[in-house]
């Protein structure tokens, strides 16, 4: 399970993502979708380490991750594809 609690980034005075708090269940599958500039990218490298958060925690199982390096989430289970 992949449990996001209240996942803030800001970058100056811009807030990306703003209280984001989500649960994706064990074998489910899920989506993020939204016009360009919502903040999926910025969410999507929260989750995978690519960006530490302004505040909130993101949590694998009952294992925060948080901060965590890349390479170490991806260790875990955690991995994305590029569109390109």
């Amino acid at each position: 399970m992949l449990h996001l609690e209240h996942l803030v980034k800001r970058f100056g005075g811009l807030t990306a993502t703003d209280d984001v708090s989500l649960t994706f269940p064990a074998g489910s599958l899920s989506a993020i979708i939204g016009p360009n500039g919502a903040g999926k990218t910025t969410l999507f490298n929260q989750i995978t380490g690519h960006l530490v958060p302004t505040s909130g925690k993101i949590w694998l199982e009952k294992q925060e991750i948080t901060g965590q390096k890349p390479a170490a989430i991806v260790r875990k289970g955690i991995g994305r594809a590029f569109q390109i």
